[in-house]
């Protein structure tokens, strides 16, 4: 079912529930405790500018209106989530820069995190951190403290390689319906054996594809200059898969081009998805629907 109210779009079926709007605006209409899980990467506050929508997160001044905006978020993310349940955030440390911010260094972007989300009521859980590889990091920012000739000219402005992370965190309260997993069926999704337990549970993971991702390049907007970074699709199956069950109702309030929403509805979850910018939620609503067609192919050959 497709509607539009005020000029935004929305399409809802049993599947997923996606809506072009704000996410703060969208989950304030919203019933309490009626998420599972919710796993997303929010703007990294001012480094990259989505659009030119006062609305965007990422369309600030400096680092603290950023946290000023999120914080109408949280509070909403922990009305919506059911009990004991989970979100999982991506997300990195942020670079200070010397023309901008007068030294060069790094902003604290995934503790000022934990600190939001603590500070509403949630309980941090736990953090993941994914394995980066330096040389690509060098390539792509050219930042001083990863050149090479650094170390030649005085290595005290030299820096190792930036990990992401993926932060969890808990609403506090009985989870009613457990996460069950057993190792005795592989066929079965719930699948998880000793062997990749014992993967999951390392704190880095090394081994994440970073060029798995949805595509993306149409849902660039004429004269969209900024970032398009995709959610890489395996950190989002292993945390669905450890952190959720089979029909869990997931939640992403920054959906992009959908990368959540295809791994779940892949894994047999429900979605509910909110996006700002009309060109990337365009492109979410492809990406489902072809992931929903693929589907159902399969189911009838």
């Amino acid at each position: 079912m497709k509607s539009k109210n005020n000029n935004k779009m929305e399409f809802k079926n049993n599947n997923y529930q996606i809506y072009n709007d704000d996410c703060v605006n969208q989950l304030s209409k919203m019933e309490n405790n009626v998420f599972d899980f919710s796993i997303f990467s929010p703007p990294f506050a001012e480094l990259y500018v989505y659009s030119d929508d006062p609305r965007d997160m990422g369309n600030v001044l400096n680092y603290d209106e950023f946290f000023n905006h999120f914080s109408f978020l949280t509070p909403e993310l922990y009305r919506t989530l059911k009990p004991g349940r989970l979100i999982a955030v991506h997300c990195m440390d942020v670079s200070l820069q010397k023309g901008k911010d007068g030294v060069i260094g790094l902003k604290d972007f995934s503790g000022d995190l934990i600190r939001n989300f603590t500070d509403q009521g949630f309980i941090y859980h736990t953090r993941v951190t994914i394995w980066k590889n330096p040389v690509t990091e060098m390539q792509r920012t050219k930042a001083l403290g990863l050149l090479h000739k650094t170390i030649k000219k005085d290595s005290s402005m030299s820096r190792v390689g930036g990990a992401d992370y993926i932060l969890v965190f808990r609403k506090p309260g009985e989870n009613k319906v457990p996460i069950t997993h057993q190792d005795t069926d592989q066929n079965k999704e719930n699948y998880l054996p000793v062997d990749l337990w014992q993967k999951y549970a390392s704190p880095v993971w090394n081994d994440i594809n970073y060029s798995n991702t949805l595509q993306y390049r149409s849902a660039r907007a004429d004269k969209d200059e900024k970032h398009i970074c995709p959610l890489q699709i395996e950190t989002i199956e292993r945390c669905l898969h450890l952190w959720s069950n089979e029909g869990d109702n997931v939640l992403s309030p920054f959906s992009g081009i959908g990368s959540e929403g295809h791994t779940a509805l892949k894994m047999n979850r429900k979605f509910t998805g909110i996006e700002l910018k009309p060109s990337y939620f365009q492109q979410m609503h492809r990406n489902l629907e072809r992931l929903l067609e693929s589907k159902h192919q399969l189911e009838i050959f």
